[in-house]
């Protein structure tokens, strides 16, 4: 049985969904999420969110079908949760931002 699955060089949505979502669960573990805390590991989940973003692109049609809009709405779930992660790993530093100027 060969996972087709598990090949990059093949275009999956679930791939990239899972991505995505694995990215988002494991920054939202990492970063302790009540009471945000500033941790550098959390580059990695933002790393496989975009390349899960990258991949469900990868998933477009050139003509407008159902399947096109489907994939149309997983690419702006992935921004969302891309966004997410970028504000957990972003938002301990604020701080240092606001008090330079």
């Amino acid at each position: 049985m060969s996972l087709s699955f598990l090949n990059p060089r093949k275009r999956s949505l679930p791939r990239g969904i899972l991505l995505v979502l694995l990215g988002l669960g494991v920054a939202v573990r990492i970063s302790g999420f009540p009471t945000i805390r500033t941790n550098p590991w959390l580059v990695l989940p933002t790393l496989a969110a975009m390349f899960g973003t990258a991949d469900t692109v990868r998933c477009m049609q050139r003509r407008w079908s159902l399947y096109h809009g489907g994939v149309l709405l997983l690419i702006y779930m992935d921004l969302m949760a891309l966004c997410m992660i970028l504000f957990l790993l972003l938002y301990p530093y604020a701080h240092w931002i606001v008090s330079s100027q």
